[in-house]
């Protein structure tokens, strides 16, 4: 289990099993804790190499034999799964903010680029097939951004967001790395050289398609609603 920040936390939010009734829902059978950081039984594992965002402390967390108190529950027992679940709702737009920001990136790098590059006696940039692409970035960088900010007011509202939460995680995350890619691609060659900006991009890139719930998750939390609107 790979834990953001997991070498610098002072303290861990833990679901834990707390029934093994079967009869009880799995979604009842979960408590969640806050976790002081240096409880006796916890270590930290080696700082995880990952692919790309590299300056993110990604940690395997192991628990043994960790004692716990009841004083630490938060909520009522039984709720940890509920409770985590509206931690998403507010995680969500996070994070889909955070790939508006990279794809604005990764069009700001390949913009500049394509108009400083020329072939056939022209920049890049005035070929269509270039063009298009930049295009491409724009809209989807507009849309997902509203989103965000659609799934957030939602949450300053007091609104239940989930829907528009996935969506913007889901979206965001499409756009942040279909950004990425096609900067590489107007990069050329340039684009898969470390010396420049696009490849990283392209490697952090991937993950918004993993953490805060996979891009799969989120559309199945959507078709579900969308299911519900037409029963």
């Amino acid at each position: 289990m790979w834990i953001t920040n997991g070498g610098v936390a002072n303290w861990f939010f833990v679901l834990a099993r707390t029934s093994s009734d079967k009869s009880v829902p799995t979604g009842q059978s979960f408590t969640a804790f806050v976790v002081d950081g240096d409880t006796p039984g916890i270590s930290r594992g080696r700082k995880e190499q990952n692919m790309g965002q590299r300056a993110s402390d990604t940690r395997a967390i192991t628990f043994e034999d960790v004692r716990v108190p009841a004083s630490n529950v938060i909520g009522a027992p039984g709720k940890g799964f509920q409770i985590a679940m509206g931690a998403f709702d507010k995680t969500r737009p996070l994070v889909a903010a955070g790939a508006v920001g990279l794809a604005r990136r990764a069009m700001e790098e390949a913009a500049k680029y394509s108009m400083e590059r020329k072939t056939m006696g022209v920049p890049i940039m005035q070929h269509q097939a270039v063009a298009f692409m930049l295009a491409d970035m724009a809209m989807g960088i507009e849309a997902a951004r509203l989103l965000v900010y659609q799934s957030s007011s939602q949450i300053d509202a007091g609104q239940r967001n989930t829907y528009h939460a996935s969506m913007a995680k889901a979206f965001a995350s499409d756009v942040a790395n279909k950004s990425a890619a096609d900067a590489v691609q107007i990069f050329g060659g340039n684009g898969y050289n470390k010396e420049y900006p696009v490849e990283k991009l392209m490697r952090d890139a991937k993950i918004f398609h993993i953490y805060e719930g996979t891009s799969q998750i989120q559309r199945l939390i959507i078709s579900r609603f969308v299911a519900d609107q037409f029963k």
